[in-house]
């Protein structure tokens, strides 16, 4: 897709904006727009769960389109009136300027917001659509003006000197029209990609499961396992509960604040559930390390331990390549002689889903060892763990290999989208005269035929 420029250009003044066509202009976004903060009323019961919608910047961030309806929590009339907060129209735009800075969404019904968010109720003759784009290619340049320590805040009144580029109100409606159309083609694709990477996902899973609880000979004798999620193995292998089959480890981590700064930056690395979540099958590298005060408080695994994240994204596992220590959300394995650890890192990883049900529920789920370990698994002659390990390190090679073609395309949509949006929205691409095509079967096909690759 090409389009021609505007005859005409002039400085916009901002390095980051470039040229803008000659009969724009360059206002603050409160030349466009009221813009009111929010508020939060107090716990009281009587200020809750009324009829009025109110926005945070959880709900904003959580959003896949452009518009938000409904938000997880509402306020009573009595709730609104004792905050102070305003009701905004339909068609603001809702902007979350507490960190994280940026997300946005425009409402569809009249809603308040809390103070982590600031409404923008458009004057006459301003689309709130297209100045909704032009805050979404902006969300760097509005978190370099926030400000704050404990965490970045953009205030109304900077809010309100942010500088935007100002074409006539048809060209804004046009501008919008256009960028609707172009970024939901890109959109669609964007989430056949995704939903290829969760299937990829999907797939990989049950090919683990099923080559660790039923072997890869499809003639062999099966036996019922006694264990529901399990159902029939083959006959010649041990079941057993996965404290029996392996050494379990505790990570530590005793001191409280766990973020003190006297406790890192020295010469021991230091594995946490992000640096699980990172790794592939082994782990190459991690982000923190203790000094001796913070070895002193926590827990070393040595090499070839295979760890586990027991909170927030549970059940991810890798290999310790390099002895490291680890916090209580990280256990570490060692397995008994006759079970390699290769075969129980897959043989824990297809039981994830049932570590899962065992698992408790708060504000983030949790494992713990005596749940971890009373999971049951299945364990075949050592030589037939080598070879199903090595069946399943080539699969999930192939796996892994079209999840990062299916993340890079995304990456270069998202690229593109970005791209394509700030071009509309400074004038470097003129579509004062597009018109959406007659015939749109060549980008429907585009989706069909990667719908199919997602099933294939």
């Amino acid at each position: 897709m090409s389009f021609r420029g505007y005859p005409d250009y002039k400085s916009s003044g901002f390095d980051w904006m470039g040229e803008i066509p000659f009969a724009w202009f360059i206002l603050p976004l409160k030349r466009a727009f009221e813009i009111i903060g929010g508020s939060t009323p107090s716990a009281d019961e009587i200020n809750w769960g009324g009829p009025i919608q109110w926005a945070t910047p959880a709900d904003l961030s959580k959003l896949s389109s452009p518009y938000i309806q409904s938000t997880r929590r509402t306020l009573s009339h009595l709730g609104r009136a004792s905050c102070g907060c305003s009701l905004l129209p339909t068609r603001s735009i809702i902007l979350s300027t507490r960190a994280p800075i940026g997300s946005l969404a425009i409402n569809t019904e009249p809603m308040s917001t809390n103070q982590g968010c600031k409404g923008l109720v458009p004057y006459r003759d301003i689309s709130s659509v297209f100045f909704a784009y032009v805050l979404s290619i902006s969300t760097e340049l509005l978190n370099n003006l926030g400000k704050g320590t404990t965490f970045l805040e953009i205030s109304g009144d900077e809010l309100g000197r942010f500088p935007a580029a100002f074409p006539t109100f048809p060209e804004q409606t046009q501008i919008a029209r256009f960028l609707d159309h172009e970024t939901a083609k890109i959109d669609t694709l964007i989430h056949e990609q995704k939903r290829l990477i969760e299937l990829l996902k999907e797939k990989r899973q049950a090919v683990i499961s099923h080559a660790v609880t039923k072997g890869l000979d499809p003639d062999v004798p099966m036996k019922d396992s006694g264990v529901e999620w399990l159902g029939e193995v083959p006959a010649h292998w041990a079941c057993m509960s996965f404290r029996y089959a392996t050494r379990i480890l505790r990570g530590k981590f005793g001191h409280r604040p766990r973020n003190d700064p006297a406790l890192y930056d020295g010469a021991y690395p230091f594995i946490q559930t992000g640096d699980v979540a990172r790794a592939e099958k082994y782990i190459s590298e991690f982000k923190q390390t203790l000094n001796e005060k913070g070895a002193a408080v926590s827990a070393s695994f040595p090499s070839g331990t295979l760890v586990m994240a027991i909170a927030a994204n549970i059940g991810d596992t890798a290999i310790l390549g390099f002895e490291a220590y680890a916090p209580d959300s990280v256990v570490g394995f060692q397995p008994r002689q006759d079970i390699t650890l290769e075969f129980l890192k897959y043989s824990l990883d297809s039981s994830i889903q049932e570590l899962e049900k065992t698992s408790t529920q708060s504000t983030q789920a949790n494992l713990n060892i005596d749940r971890v370990g009373g999971v049951k698994g299945v364990f075949p002659p050592e030589d037939e763990q080598t070879k199903i390990v090595s069946f399943l390190d080539k699969m999930c090679e192939q796996f892994s290999i079209l999840e990062k073609q299916a993340t890079k395309s995304i990456a270069l949509m998202v690229e593109r989208r970005s791209a394509l949006i700030s071009a509309a929205v400074t004038g470097k691409i003129d579509v004062r005269d597009w018109q959406p095509p007659a015939d749109e079967s060549a980008f429907d096909e585009k989706v069909r035929q990667a719908g199919m690759e997602a099933e294939a």
